[in-house]
């Protein structure tokens, strides 16, 4: 299945694992993209001194092209953008804060750049900054996510810009990829299908949390973790965290400030403005502002230590409706199939319906 996006990644297939904190890696990615799809590395959540090695990693593991997520803010953000250019990694995906000096490099060394936007505003502008593709999420998608629908925010996206869109937020076969590309779509972003694969490197008790999971409607947006909307799988964690009083949740926030500040090496300077950098408007308190910069020290917790209790779990609503792991050749294969089914029985309505019936009945015959 050729479209502009796979023809943009050299990929086989129009299909994306987006870059999920502490689950997309080397071998998660690699799995995605010699399984035709396309990967992105999880490069906001790798140590900075380990940022080189996963992607000369990742090469071994494939030799298809693989992107690399960060966030512009990151304090490690202009070696990444080295590194990229540096081992010839095929695409870059980012969300907040997008730096015009570097996607300006980015684009000059020919890597692709594709933002992730939850709002039309947002992907107008993101193309204006030279974004060549763009995802855009709708509120049913994972983590930090808008309130606009995928069904009504994509068209919006679609009939607004020229370069191709990808559509992400609610998508796990191959009928959501038919119904992206029918509604103007290049291809689908997936990370919580991903994520529940037997390549995804989380804790088996983290993944039976997941499984277990066949209620979508358990699956909430909260902005108790950094003061931003974030879809996350209602646990024990939330729930204690939703009744927290203020000085719990700074008492928490500075802690988890301190563990990020261990674990990436920054500096409390560079750690407290990062944070300040990421508090927007001035709405968010002192500990959602102090939380923005590390809440990924709260999803390591489920992610990584397989504490899916004491942690955080983003999810899109499509986790409900996923009810077994899927090695990432069987999920991609299996989304392909399906979507050539759904064009086959498309075509075959089309070919019964009156009208073109009527049409075949006008068009001259050739002697």
């Amino acid at each position: 299945m050729k479209t502009r996006l796979t023809e943009l990644l050299g990929c086989e297939y129009p299909i994306i694992q987006t870059a999920m904190g502490w689950v997309a890696d080397p071998k998660l990615v690699a799995a995605t993209c010699n399984a035709g799809g396309f990967g992105f590395l999880a490069g906001a959540t790798i140590p900075p001194e380990e940022m080189e090695a996963t992607i000369l990693e990742t090469k071994k593991l494939t030799d298809k092209p693989f992107g690399v997520n960060f966030h512009m803010y990151q304090t490690n953000a202009a070696e990444i953008v080295a590194m990229v250019v540096r081992h010839g990694v095929k695409a870059v995906s980012y969300s907040r804060s997008p730096g015009k000096k570097m996607i300006s490099q980015l684009k000059a060394a020919g890597v692709v750049c594709i933002p992730t936007v939850g709002a039309l505003k947002h992907a107008i502008k993101a193309v204006e900054m030279g974004a060549d593709a763009v995802t855009v999420q709708g509120g049913e998608g994972g983590g930090h996510t808008g309130s606009i629908p995928t069904s009504i925010l994509l068209p919006q996206v679609v009939e607004a810009l020229d370069v191709p869109v990808v559509a992400a937020g609610g998508f796990k076969d191959g009928k959501g990829l038919i119904s992206a590309l029918a509604y103007g779509a290049e291809g689908i972003a997936m990370g919580t299908r991903f994520l529940m694969t037997k390549n995804s490197p989380v804790p088996e008790a983290t993944l039976d949390r997941y499984v277990g999971t066949n209620n979508p409607g358990s699956i909430i947006v909260s902005k108790a973790i950094d003061g931003m909307p974030q879809r996350m799988i209602t646990n024990e964690f939330l729930t204690e965290l939703e009744k927290a009083g203020r000085l719990k949740k700074l008492m928490l926030a500075i802690s988890n400030g301190l563990a990020f500040r261990k674990y990436t090496g920054m500096s409390l300077v560079s750690m407290l403005k990062t944070a300040l950098k990421m508090r927007g408007d001035g709405e968010m308190t002192a500990a959602q502002t102090i939380m923005a910069a590390n809440a990924p020290m709260v999803i390591q917790k489920a992610m990584v230590d397989g504490k899916p209790g004491e942690g955080v779990l983003p999810a899109g609503q499509i986790a409900g409706a996923i009810d077994s792991l899927l090695s990432c050749e069987e999920l991609i294969q299996e989304i392909m199939q399906e979507a050539n089914q759904q064009l086959h029985r498309l075509s075959q309505l089309t070919a019964n319906s009156p009208a073109q019936k009527v049409a075949e009945v006008d068009t001259p015959v050739a002697v």
